[in-house]
């Protein structure tokens, strides 16, 4: 007689046990340990979409864990998509969406020649590509920062009490971190309150509520021709006619500036003293003077971005005026930052300015992002307040003063005109001899994102410049490129 199974009951799919798989001595933990196995067996179809998986009390029996060590290993899988919990019933596997890969994306047309504008130069910054590649990026690359100093300051601030971390914060901004860009701004010899500062996500949103606070549409912004091109397109959207004033290498043409401010009456003339981008020149005394002379006499208020202040050396080493410390925020709104310097993924800027425009832009600051993330603040206090950030400022000197001799004798070269010399700073700004929106575009067809001087100009008209990150130029490759487009 044949013996025929009996029907067996249905029930939840059952887990083989993973105890061989788990180890107490492995490097990575045991929730990260399941957490894999568990994965593993979902992409590999060992377990279906909508399978049951098995309770806590029987995984934590069946592979000799804690419970709140499976909790957690669930959890992580639930948060990863790869489980669904159903309250009341357990765990079971989530269907999952099939990721698309950058081949399932939509092409663009081979044939197409991409238009090299302000938009591109800041896609192109946040492409995921190495930052050797990336030589007309504006931030030095990873490895020369120190990830470790922030590391340690994260870790510290983490044990602390948590509920310090878990509200709002102050509209604005750490005091703490306040105090301390106090102590700061005093070495450069700007005298302010911690009342007088208002932080914010960095340079770019200071801009922005200076700009919004002082004009209409329609209203005049004056910028330095070169100058930091986000701005352009940023007060173009808020109605505002930007127009440049030429740069010159001790600081603004003064003659230019005056015949334009008496013409176009500006509410603003954004400029940068110190460390100027692209051209890393510094503004001379007597062009400091001048330049507040005419502001006052036509009565607009200027916006000093030293974003690149610790790049600099310090005035003892080499002149560096800045208009806020002649002005001491009278007529000039100061902004600084340390995205150049600590970590451009922490977003830490600041305004300083009069106690009355201080409060006035703390409120437009709570209506364009009620506050700004205190985790952040918290951090860089650390770094400034232990005594980490100046030697870590020194170091990130010492490198660039290196790579910037070696990356201008490689230029000239090449043929390559360097009629601007600055002994500190990040950038060069070049004359290649060609239209550099052709080589931008050439650079590109091989993997490089280059910043052609166009773009640093409101008028936006063909420029042989281009500005180089001397911090960015270690490829073998962009020198080869340039030897091959450029070499004469």
């Amino acid at each position: 007689m044949t013996n025929t199974p009996s029907p067996r009951k249905l029930s939840a799919p059952r887990l083989v046990s993973t105890q061989q798989l788990l180890s107490r001595d492995a490097d990575t933990s045991l929730v990260e340990q399941i957490v894999r196995v568990i994965e593993t067996r979902i992409s590999d179809k060992l377990l279906r979409t909508g399978a049951r998986m098995p309770s806590i009390r029987q995984y934590a029996d069946l592979n000799s864990v804690s419970r709140f060590t499976v909790v957690e290993a669930y959890d992580r899988l639930v948060a990863k998509g790869f489980l669904e919990s159903r309250r009341g019933s357990g765990f079971y596997v989530r269907e999952r969406s099939p990721l698309i890969n950058a081949h399932q994306l939509p092409q663009f047309d081979q044939e197409q020649t991409p238009s090299i504008d302000i938009v591109w130069l800041v896609r192109n910054m946040f492409r995921q590509m190495p930052t050797q590649k990336k030589p007309g990026m504006g931030m030095c690359p990873a490895e020369w920062l120190d990830g470790e100093l922030i590391a340690n300051a994260l870790r510290a601030i983490s044990r602390q009490s948590v509920n310090q971390l878990l509200g709002y914060g102050d509209p604005q901004g750490f005091f703490p971190l306040r105090q301390q860009l106090q102590l700061k701004l005093a070495e450069l010899e700007i005298a302010v309150t911690p009342e007088q500062i208002v932080t914010t996500t960095g340079v770019t949103l200071a801009l922005d509520l200076v700009a919004r606070h002082f004009t209409q549409p329609g209203d005049v912004i004056f910028v330095d021709d070169p100058s930091w091109f986000l701005m352009f397109g940023s007060f173009a959207a808020l109605g505002a006619k930007v127009i440049g004033i030429p740069r010159l290498a001790d600081g603004p043409d003064i003659v230019k500036l005056a015949e334009l401010a008496a013409l176009h009456k500006p509410k603003l003339y954004v400029l940068v003293s110190v460390l100027h981008n692209p051209t890393s020149t510094s503004m001379s005394a007597a062009k400091a003077f001048q330049t507040l002379k005419i502001a006052e006499e036509h009565n607009f208020m200027i916006v000093e971005d030293d974003i690149y202040c610790d790049i600099h050396p310090g005035s003892a080493v080499q002149p560096a005026t800045r208009l806020a410390a002649l002005d001491q925020l009278n007529r000039v709104i100061y902004l600084g930052g340390f995205s150049k310097t600590l970590s451009a993924n922490l977003r830490v800027g600041f305004i300083a300015t009069s106690h009355e425009l201080a409060q006035h832009l703390t409120d437009r600051k709570m209506l364009t992002t009620l506050t700004t993330a205190e985790i952040g603040e918290r951090v860089v206090y650390k770094i400034l307040s232990e005594g980490h950030y100046r030697k870590h400022a020194d170091r990130l000197r010492t490198k660039l003063d290196s790579a910037r001799d070696k990356t201008i004798r490689q230029l000239e070269r090449l043929g390559m005109m360097v009629d601007i010399m600055t002994p500190a700073g990040m950038f060069i700004w070049v004359d290649t001899g060609y239209d550099t929106n052709v080589l931008a575009e050439k650079a590109a067809a091989q993997g490089f994102m280059l910043a052609p001087g166009a773009l640093f100009s409101p008028n936006q008209l063909p420029s042989t410049r281009m500005r180089i990150n001397v911090a960015a130029m270690s490829d073998p490759g962009i020198w080869r490129f340039l030897e091959q487009e450029c070499g004469r």
